[in-house]
């Protein structure tokens, strides 16, 4: 008997002091998380309590930005950092999108090289430099310089960023150390010999295919070099990706979250070396929100210039008398990105409408009335080419006026709505299903199969395709490392 009071006792007592433990772990885990929140967004209106994180903990995402909408979109920047060359390039520009109902994670990847306005300007530059630019125009003011990149993104792919989030290198390095370092499995061997060094020097990055255990300093190469990958900034921007993936699951493992140093080396190093727009209350959401995630299942999607159905090609600005390579849409503007952005997390919904367009095998006539004689090949190209389409053929009007508007005609009222909504949406044209006269006489006289979709080019169309297209072999070839201000001074307007 006195025996078992003695072990209950000793039960009583381990059970006491495991749960003044556990508490001690949960008091000092919001108390890190409150210094976080608090750190990282200095400008918030006042500095949260404790209580306040406790509150942001326990409501979970109901108070984050676009959780009305059930997706909630931040845009994570990585720039290189005070005190080093580019400092505040954004060569890193990656959404993070979290789909609430689902607990699903989808990362979009945009390249550095990317063509965009800067906002409250007329001027265009690489859009790694927007927020760059935007700084020295408000004289070095970070959410001003947050807001027109969140703008220029928006514009881009039509979401709505609800938040940002800007990281440097020795930021970065810090993390993946804090959590003991990083497993990723390298799909090729990578030997760089001009990786960037210190002051302005080149040192030798070289790591064999195959599993590695990242160290910061390590994973930095990794996610930065570009030179021997054969996809370029394409590349690099998936590597990214599956940094991001690797880490977060590396936080989230028992033997990094339950690890009260780790913990502690992680908020100091994000705290220190970060710049956000989120709230202390929201840091904390955000953290209990991102330990229900499925990482198992993330939708990693670049957009590039690299294949056929990619959705960018490559163009180029004049910068004095050398051409400096830059990424364009391969359409005139970015609905086709749009579209990608808006069903990252349903890629066959894309792809399903690419089978209903092949399935309709409708025959499209282009007809020139534009006025500017390179559109038509250009046109025919896109269509060809870019879209696969297997029936495009043009016909000549003698007639020698012009039309202001493009129209396409349809002319089988409305059975082939697939292929007609794609030239309306991505050249973009009007839609009609009423061809004048004119235009049917035009057809008979060619000789020429009678066409489904009849495709007449205006006076609107020549100004939105007249960036001309380069080779990726040139834009491979090229070492275009210009800043944003050489590109400023001799940017196309593009109004």
């Amino acid at each position: 008997m006195q025996r078992k009071r003695i072990i209950t006792r000793v039960l009583l007592w381990l059970a006491l002091l495991l749960i003044l433990l556990a508490l001690g772990y949960v008091s000092f885990f919001l108390y890190k998380l409150n210094y976080f929140g608090n750190k990282v967004n200095p400008d918030s209106k006042r500095q949260e309590t404790i209580l306040d994180t406790i509150k942001s903990v326990t409501s979970g995402a109901s108070d984050l930005k676009g959780s009305e909408t059930g997706r909630i979109n931040v845009l994570l920047l990585g720039a290189a950092g005070k005190g080093k060359p580019g400092q505040n390039l954004t060569d890193t520009i990656m959404i993070l999108s979290i789909d609430l109902k689902t607990n699903r994670i989808a990362l979009l990847s945009l390249p550095r090289d990317l063509y965009a306005k800067i906002p409250g300007t007329h001027y265009q530059t690489k859009i790694n430099s927007v927020y760059q630019a935007s700084l020295n125009r408000s004289g070095n003011d970070p959410d001003e310089a947050a807001r027109s990149i969140k703008e220029t993104v928006k514009d881009i792919t039509s979401l709505d960023m609800n938040y940002y989030v800007v990281l440097d290198f020795d930021g970065f390095k810090r993390v993946i150390d804090a959590i003991g370092g990083i497993n990723i499995t390298s799909e090729r061997d990578i030997y760089d010999a001009t990786y960037p060094g210190p002051n302005y020097s080149y040192e030798l990055f070289e790591l064999k295919k195959g599993f590695h255990q990242l160290d910061g300093a390590t994973a930095l190469k990794y996610a930065r070099e570009r030179h021997d990958d054969p996809e370029g900034d394409f590349g690099r921007a998936k590597r990214q990706q599956q940094i991001m993936q690797a880490t977060k699951n590396k936080i989230f493992s028992a033997g990094t979250f339950f690890n009260i140093v780790a913990i502690n080396d992680l908020i100091d190093a994000l705290g220190d070396n970060i710049k956000t727009d989120i709230s202390p209350d929201e840091a904390a959401a955000f953290f209990e929100l991102s330990k229900k995630m499925d990482t198992a299942n993330i939708n990693n999607v670049v957009v590039d210039a690299w294949n056929r159905d990619s959705l960018l090609k490559v163009s180029h600005v004049m910068v004095g008398s050398t051409r400096a390579f830059v990424l364009i849409p391969r359409i005139s503007n970015y609905s086709e990105i749009h579209d990608l952005a808006r069903n990252v997390f349903d890629l066959n919904k894309i792809n399903r409408r690419k089978e209903e367009i092949a399935d309709e095998k409708a025959t499209v006539a282009i007809i020139d009335k534009s006025g500017d004689r390179s559109l038509l090949g250009k046109i025919e190209k896109l269509l060809n080419e870019r879209f696969g389409y297997k029936n495009v053929v043009t016909i000549v009007d003698q007639m020698k006026f012009n039309e202001e508007t493009s129209t396409a005609f349809d002319r089988t009222n409305g059975s082939k709505p697939f292929t007609l909504d794609e030239i309306a949406t991505k050249l973009p044209t009007k839609v009609s299903y009423d061809i004048p006269e004119g235009y049917k006489r035009v057809i008979e006289k060619s000789k020429k199969e009678i066409p489904d979709i009849v495709v007449v080019l205006g006076k609107d169309l020549p100004r939105k395709y007249e960036m001309e297209e380069d080779s990726i072999e040139d834009f491979k070839k090229s070492e275009d490392d210009q800043g944003y201000i050489d590109l400023l001074d001799n940017a196309n307007s593009n109004k």
